[in-house]
């Protein structure tokens, strides 16, 4: 069965990955970046190697994220972003193709393993299964 799995990230992450930390989001060294993407590559090795990765990406900061919603007189309304008052967005996901959910969980489990810097908030992972027979009612 395919699983969408989503992490999270805010614009505050975002910031303190270029080394603008806050209180909640510390600034990210260059060795600490370096130590993520490597961590991220080898998952997603690990991943295609064991058939169950189908995608996945890193997605863009919140403040560059748009929401277009149909207004009421037939004009769409733009907005800054899904979350626009909490600028929560996700911060990148992957598509894969596993056995069970419990086997999804063990690798949601890992990604939340990722490092990060002392005191960096480690966002929750949400598993979603992806319905492959297309509309359910």
């Amino acid at each position: 069965m395919k699983y969408l799995v989503m992490v999270q990230g805010t614009q505050a992450d975002y910031e303190a990955m270029r080394g603008n930390g806050s209180a909640h989001s510390p600034a990210w060294s260059e060795k600490e970046l370096q130590a993520m993407f490597a961590f991220m590559g080898q998952l997603n090795d690990d991943l295609a190697e064991t058939g169950e990765f189908v995608d996945g990406q890193g997605l863009v900061e919140p403040a560059r994220t748009r929401l277009v919603t149909g207004g009421g007189d037939g004009r769409p309304v733009i907005s800054d972003g899904p979350y626009g008052e909490t600028k929560e967005l996700l911060a990148g996901y992957w598509v894969l193709d596993c056995a069970s959910l419990e086997r999804v969980t063990e690798i949601a489990e890992r990604i939340t393993q990722c490092p990060v810097p002392a005191g960096a908030p480690v966002h929750p992972v949400v598993i979603r299964p992806i319905d492959d027979s297309g509309c359910q009612v």
